[in-house]
């Protein structure tokens, strides 16, 4: 495919598999094609969508902007220090065969987030975490272009203001790509086992000391049994984020769903299960038109055929609804809706 693209078919550029075009689509193999694409006299007044593989958004119309296809490749170990190996990749990455990539080398630490879709540049946006592991754990430093200026800036771990599932990046969309991101892994390795899901899926393998290539290995099988391949199944993952609420009305919750799954934060509030609430609200296997609420786990829609943005934005609303008045818990999405 060329490098600059007009009238840009989106399609099989996002995992839901959703309708939509581009007026523009620039596939960003280096920071100089970049630059020279802002120095363009008519960039400054363009809408921009910056874009990895897709996975954790969705298309809600046509794009009238400029989408930057992030391609930026490179993978290497920064530092080893005593306490730690710094390693380095570039943002157009796969995440998974990167996470797989610092396995095979002896640089443990990210293998809880093994399997999670999309780019390294988009992790951090995202601040992805899975099985007892946020991204911003093992977060060393990350170099993003401004789009506006041109220049290239550095920033922390307290620059980058990380939340749960979000960052300063996703707060200001348009404004940055990531172009390389480095990580900070532990000396020495300590694994993270505390998930049920984890250990249980080492119980099965007889793995009483797990090395971090079976906690890998661990969280690929259970992510395959729980999520639809997006190739065969248009999806973007999870797609509402744990809700987080306060001590009294977890407690309010639980004197009527005893059952209800439950995590204490540091500060206090609780973290509910979204997935457990969808499904006590009876959504789970339920399809309204073309999009339909997985069988095998709540938190994922899916394509059944056929779907537009439309279509995925009215099951999430009826979803988000059905939970509130149930439960007094509003459902926000995790992925980014893109309108024209």
């Amino acid at each position: 495919m060329g490098e600059d693209v007009r009238n840009a078919d989106l399609a099989g550029l996002n995992t839901f598999g959703l309708p939509a075009r581009a007026a523009r689509l620039v596939h960003v193999r280096s920071a100089e094609q970049l630059k020279a694409l802002i120095a363009e006299p008519a960039w400054a007044a363009t809408p921009r969508l910056v874009l990895g593989s897709g996975s954790n958004l969705v298309l809600a119309g046509d794009f009238a902007g400029t989408v930057l296809k992030v391609e930026l490749a490179g993978r290497r170990l920064v530092a080893e220090h005593a306490d730690a190996w710094v390693v380095e990749a570039g943002a157009g990455e796969n995440w998974h065969a990167f996470v797989r990539w610092t396995l095979e080398h002896g640089w443990p630490g990210l293998e809880n987030l093994s399997l999670i879709p999309g780019t390294v540049g988009a992790a951090p946006i995202q601040n992805i975490g899975a099985y007892g592991l946020e991204l911003a754990e093992r977060f060393d430093a990350l170099d993003a272009i401004d789009l506006d200026s041109g220049q290239v800036r550095t920033f922390s771990l307290a620059d980058c203001g990380f939340a749960y599932r979000d960052s300063v990046f996703k707060r200001a969309p348009g404004r940055w790509l990531v172009s390389a991101v480095r990580f900070r892994l532990p000396r020495p390795w300590r694994a993270v086992t505390r998930y049920a899901d984890v250990m249980q899926a080492l119980g099965e393998r007889s793995i009483a000391t797990p090395a971090a290539l079976d906690i890998s290995d661990a969280v690929v099988a259970i992510r395959r049994r729980k999520l639809p391949d997006p190739a065969l199944l248009g999806n973007a993952g999870s797609f509402f984020k744990n809700p987080v609420v306060d001590a009294r009305l977890c407690a309010h919750l639980l004197a009527a769903h005893p059952a209800m799954p439950h995590y204490p934060q540091a500060d206090g509030s609780e973290k509910l299960a979204a997935g457990w609430l969808i499904e006590q609200a009876g959504w789970k296997g339920r399809d309204l038109g073309p999009v339909g609420c997985y069988e095998r786990q709540a938190l994922v829609l899916v394509n059944r055929g056929g779907a537009t943005g439309a279509d995925v934005e009215r099951i999430a609303c009826a979803i988000m609804a059905d939970v509130e008045a149930r439960f007094g818990v509003r459902l926000e999405p995790e992925p980014v809706f893109v309108r024209a």
